[in-house]
């Protein structure tokens, strides 16, 4: 892991306390505050490993465990649930069924509003990026928070084009952040008439927006994921820190 600071604090949400791992530099701070919205695996170390490498650029890194309601759980091994039809059920059913997008936005919430008592948080709007299920919930608070999160960026998420009512595109004319999503080139929950339409959005609504596709499979960054591309989780980083630098006053 990353040579940084690891600490971890109580978030009281309306339905409980949810756990939340912040990674900080060295030095002095406050830091430009990024909340980073973990996949489907949940919180492991590989996912503790983006959230330091991330602080290592001079960010505070605010990395919640949107799987709490669940209860204490060991970390899980991604290549083993997500290969197992029956595991990955069970895994749905104990861990994502409860984690709606209503409840997931309680959460993110209670959370800005301890992230403006946070010693590491330099205050004002923050960043927001997410991986997969990740990536659909930081487009999703970006049409939620308002001007309180000023970037979001989503990799290989799904789910942001939809027939429901709450899909995300559908909040493009509330957005004010700016977007970057990096989708991936094989990936049925996002494939290219999502993403074109996802754009048109984006681009009627007048959000600053960039949408890509990398040659990679869905959950291609995080190292222990099955789809993990090592060429192209370094181009992730490539694009994310830039962006997140658009934080610093």
């Amino acid at each position: 892991m990353t040579d940084t600071i690891l600490t971890i604090i109580d978030v009281t949400t309306p339905d409980g306390v949810m756990p939340t791992h912040v990674h900080t530099p060295h030095g002095e701070g406050p830091w430009p505050t990024v909340i980073m919205l973990m996949d489907a695996p949940g919180i492991r170390p590989a996912m503790q490993d983006l959230a330091a490498r991330l602080a290592s650029h001079s960010f505070a890194v605010f990395l919640p465990d949107l799987f709490y309601r669940a209860g204490p759980y060991e970390p899980i091994d991604a290549k083993k649930v997500f290969g197992n039809p029956e595991l990955r059920e069970e895994h749905r059913a104990k861990f994502m069924t409860p984690t709606t997008t209503e409840n997931t936005l309680s959460d993110l919430g209670a959370l800005l509003e301890a992230i403006t008592l946070h010693d590491a948080a330099q205050g004002g709007p923050v960043g927001v990026v997410g991986y997969c299920m990740g990536g659909r919930l930081a487009v999703t608070a970006a049409g939620t928070f308002g001007d309180r999160i000023a970037i979001a960026a989503a990799y290989h998420p799904g789910g942001l084009v939809t027939d429901k009512p709450g899909s995300p595109h559908l909040l493009a004319p509330r957005i004010t952040a700016k977007i970057y999503v990096a989708g991936a080139s094989e990936d049925k929950n996002f494939d290219d008439a999502q993403k074109a339409q996802l754009i048109a959005a984006l681009d009627e609504a007048g959000v600053d927006s960039k949408v890509e596709t990398y040659p990679a499979h869905h959950g291609w960054v995080p190292a222990d994921m099955p789809a993990h591309n090592p060429a192209e989780a370094e181009h992730h980083w490539q694009t994310l820190v830039p962006l997140m630098e658009g934080l610093r006053p």
